[in-house]
């Protein structure tokens, strides 16, 4: 019999405030009732468009038809819930099929090796590990110093993660990495795209060259001790930022010259949210590893390429990465049957016209707004964003759109709002997206005789 839930939806904000920090939104998920790309406050049934899934995280939004209308798989689901089994060391048929529907719908042939782990953190870190244990063992076999191998180059503006190794990496606002001891690792200057891009393409290849040149000048500062370069695709929390493909495949080239790997963070961009099953695929580069969590709903790595150079790498060697529930077996469920949707209905691919009409929309806002108020639209498939005039005028924005239009976005680096819609959302509520965005702009930037006539 299930225990009937005793703190009613108005004081949830009051039970949880007791013991933790509460200053996430104001609604009240009612899991019952959202349902694809609208959330339900269960205080007084306002629904939410919803533009931000969970932090990009929820591929087809909330209680898709495809899983909570399958009595059999539900059914299926509650038995798996009722215990989590350690999947290093206990296998299942779940965990194969799991595996096997990964590998199919996403899975790249030259990235042979898996390893599946609870977030996308912990993805990266051991992605990090698993570069650190390469480059100590290609030193060792060629006669360096194996102690080597210890430093990991990354951009300015990037966002991977919050524990160990990964804060070392994040710097996209100093409290989350604040008064925690880091590594001073080598960071080069991210080239960050401006758009139109043809406008800016002069002021753009000189940023990239000095970033390479900062790259050359890691490495030979630090000879042979950096293991790994990492980079998101395209930069989220940071402000969206995208880079060209050629200063990414320079890079690259850069990076394998010095006996490194390039490890590719998909965490946000991957599982289909660029129109490609990763959004590497789209740049022209061939990671050595990949990172990934958020809409696979497990997170892992996928490796290969210059990893197995070294025969005792981290993926023939026992114990050198593990974890007890290696990625949590009724997510891989979930999962399996997500992915079964989104291949089955080729979300994948329409991600790249759902997104194109959103940002056609977004730069038709962009032309009708005051001068300046919103610019540098941008986007790849369905990972998109635009700047606001300034942080204060983006966040009045964001407020505005939640509060009077109802809609929920998040806003990304210094004065950017990201749109991060399901892989299932529709032209409909991409298009009452774009025109609610449009009328929260326009009331924030309209005087206040405008605003009340």
């Amino acid at each position: 019999m299930v225990a009937a839930l005793s703190i009613p939806p108005e004081k949830v904000h009051d039970a949880l405030s007791e013991h933790l920090l509460t200053d996430g939104f104001k609604l009240v998920l009612d899991t019952a009732a959202s349902h694809g790309s609208w959330l339900v406050d269960a205080r007084d049934g306002q629904r939410y468009l919803d533009m931000y899934t969970f932090f990009a995280s929820a591929p087809l939004g909330c209680n898709p038809p495809g899983v909570v209308g399958d009595p059999e798989f539900m059914a299926l689901l509650a038995e798996i819930a009722a215990n989590k089994p350690a999947n290093s060391d206990v296998y299942t048929t779940h965990l194969a099929e799991f595996t096997k529907t990964f590998v199919r719908v996403l899975g790249d042939p030259a990235l042979p090796h898996l390893f599946f782990v609870e977030g996308g953190a912990l993805a990266v870190e051991n992605a990090l590990k698993a570069a650190f244990d390469w480059k100590s063992r290609h030193n060792e076999a060629n006669g360096r110093d194996s102690a080597l191998g210890t430093q990991v180059m990354h951009l300015t503006r990037a966002f991977h993660g919050r524990s160990g190794y990964t804060m070392s990496l994040t710097n996209t606002e100093p409290n989350k990495t604040a008064r925690y001891p880091t590594f001073n690792w080598p960071r080069i200057n991210v080239p960050a795209m401006r758009f139109p891009a043809d406008e800016h393409l002069e002021e753009l290849v000189r940023a990239e060259q000095e970033a390479l040149e900062q790259a050359r000048a890691a490495f030979a500062t630090h000879p042979h001790d950096i293991a790994a370069f990492i980079c998101e695709p395209i930069q989220g929390e940071g402000g969206d930022n995208h880079m060209r493909p050629e200063f990414l495949r320079s890079m690259q080239e850069l990076v394998h010259q010095n006996d490194a790997l390039f490890i590719v963070d998909e965490v946000q961009t991957g599982a289909g949210t660029t129109g490609t099953p990763w959004a590497y695929q789209q740049l022209g580069i061939s990671p050595d590893i990949v990172a990934f969590s958020k809409k696979v709903q497990v997170g892992g790595i996928m490796a290969g390429g210059r990893v197995d150079e070294v025969p005792d790498n981290v993926f023939q060697v026992s114990g050198r990465i593990n974890s007890t529930w290696g990625g949590g077996l009724v997510d891989m469920v979930r999962s399996r049957r997500i992915l079964e949707i989104i291949e089955q209905d080729g979300l994948i691919e329409a991600a790249a016209a759902k997104g194109e009409r959103f940002l056609s929309e977004l730069r038709a806002v962009s032309a009708q707004a005051p001068a300046g108020a919103v610019s540098n639209v941008r986007g790849r498939g369905l990972m998109i964003a635009a700047d606001l005039a300034s942080a204060e005028l983006r966040d009045a924005v964001l407020a505005d759109m939640r509060e009077k239009e109802h809609v929920i976005a998040l806003p990304s680096g210094t004065h950017a709002i990201r749109f991060r819609p399901a892989l299932s959302v529709s032209d409909d509520e991409i298009d009452q997206a774009a025109k609610a965005f449009a009328r929260a702009v326009n009331r924030q930037t309209s005087s206040p005789e405008e605003h009340n006539s």
